[in-house]
């Protein structure tokens, strides 16, 4: 069981909270879409100066002298720091019923994202290759969300579940039935939205009336993939939809890789359920193994090419296979709770059997009867016990006796 997450509170309705000042607000939603997540220099600024101050100077452009812009910061903004749309931002997400987390809310989830920074130095931590692994894998500007579910309720008792678009009905049966018993177990089921395995995993949760998150690669106004726009709507009812791309950001391949970091990063762990060897879903699971979070895969057949990435990840020490949903609870539950009980294993009745017993027994045929002399010779047991153990295996209803003869009894 993974021990490295923070305890945390329980996923609630939000209820009234100071509000964030106006203009923290806007600073945020305007840095949201100047810069092409992750952006870890632009983090780094506002985290020393602020993100009013920082949005100030990128809006400046500023790159020499007094209040110069940092080179990497103007290298992420340089192609839209002149493109300010928070007010009609923040205007399109209250209109829809959402609202912009910022670190300066309270229900940030800071312990969750804390240690996505240090995912990936410079040269990206191991298989982090791409957007989130080469140039360091920084924590959200601001978030995006629609939604009753508090985000500050996980990390703990918060399972990601992902997997292949192009999944099996296996992988989608998997996906849609344990994510409708973890959430009817109080887990969260956090996934992203896509054609196959996610989809069937927001599924099995809302089935049960249970809570779901999505977490999305594109901006909060967007159904992506269009045929999970009821689903979507489904989700922002009862669970949580999030995005850190701005209002009318439009899904894109790179997107997705950096979308699953906030999967990783949100959840005690993460379930793979089908993954090619190369996919986004092995991408989210290597960046919740770098956190430090727990990493599940659900084994398939050799032969279906959906499953080698799983059976590849198993490979790895950090990295354990769920067979039953209990194991899965037992991960991402705190330590000591949720502990999976060994599966029951089938009674036999001639469980308890003495060994010399079951031997007399095991020397009866099936279909032929046997004197006890006969019996102490075939089993190898001392004749003056034979009779003691007849006797024990006739009161058990395993043997029974014909004219001085013995013959074995279903069992």
């Amino acid at each position: 069981m993974s021990a490295t997450v923070p305890a945390a509170v329980p996923a609630t309705v939000p209820a009234a909270v100071a509000p964030v000042d106006p203009a923290v607000l806007r600073a945020r939603a305007y840095l949201s879409r100047v810069a092409e997540p992750p952006a870890p220099a632009l983090a780094a600024l506002v985290e020393e100066i602020g993100p009013v101050a920082a949005a100030r100077r990128v809006r400046d452009g500023v790159t020499e002298g007094p209040g110069a812009l940092p080179p990497g910061v103007a290298k992420e903004t340089a192609a839209r720091r002149g493109t300010d749309r928070a007010e009609a931002d923040l205007a399109l997400l209250a209109a829809r019923g959402g609202r912009l987390l910022v670190p300066e809310h309270p229900e940030w989830p800071a312990a969750a994202l804390a240690g996505l920074g240090l995912v990936a130095g410079p040269d990206g931590a191991p298989g982090l290759d791409g957007p989130a692994g080469r140039d360091g894998a920084a924590e959200p500007l601001a978030l995006w969300v629609r939604g009753p579910l508090r985000l500050d309720g996980g990390p703990i008792r918060w399972a990601g579940v992902v997997g292949a678009r192009a999944a099996s009905d296996y992988g989608l049966w998997v996906a849609r039935d344990w994510s409708a018993e973890l959430a009817d177990r109080g887990i969260t089921v956090v996934s992203g939205a896509a054609l196959g395995i996610d989809g069937a995993a927001h599924r099995g949760a809302l089935a049960v009336g249970g809570p779901t998150v999505a977490v999305l690669a594109c901006g909060i106004d967007r159904a992506y993939p269009p045929k999970h726009a009821t689903l979507l709507e489904h989700v922002a009812r009862h669970g949580l939809v999030v995005t850190e791309y701005p209002p009318g950001a439009n899904p894109a391949r790179h997107r997705f890789l950096v979308r699953n970091r906030l999967i990783a990063a949100l959840t005690a762990g993460t379930l793979v359920v089908e993954a090619a060897a190369r996919s986004g879903a092995m991408r989210t699971a290597l960046v919740a193994e770098a956190l430090g979070r727990a990493v599940m895969v659900v084994p398939g057949p050799v032969t279906s090419l959906m499953s080698l990435g799983c059976h590849e990840l198993a490979r790895r020490p950090a990295i354990s296979v769920a067979g039953r949903v209990d194991h899965v609870v037992e991960e991402v539950s705190q330590v000591g709770d949720g502990l999976a009980a060994p599966p029951g294993t089938p009674s036999r009745p001639t469980d308890g059997l003495d060994p010399d017993a079951l031997r007399v027994r095991e020397a009866l045929p099936l279909r032929a009867a046997r004197t006890a002399a006969r019996l102490a010779h075939d089993a190898g047991v001392d004749p003056a016990d034979v009779t003691t153990h007849l006797s024990d295996l006739e009161t058990r209803g395993l043997v029974s006796q014909d004219g001085g003869r013995w013959r074995r009894r279903p069992g």
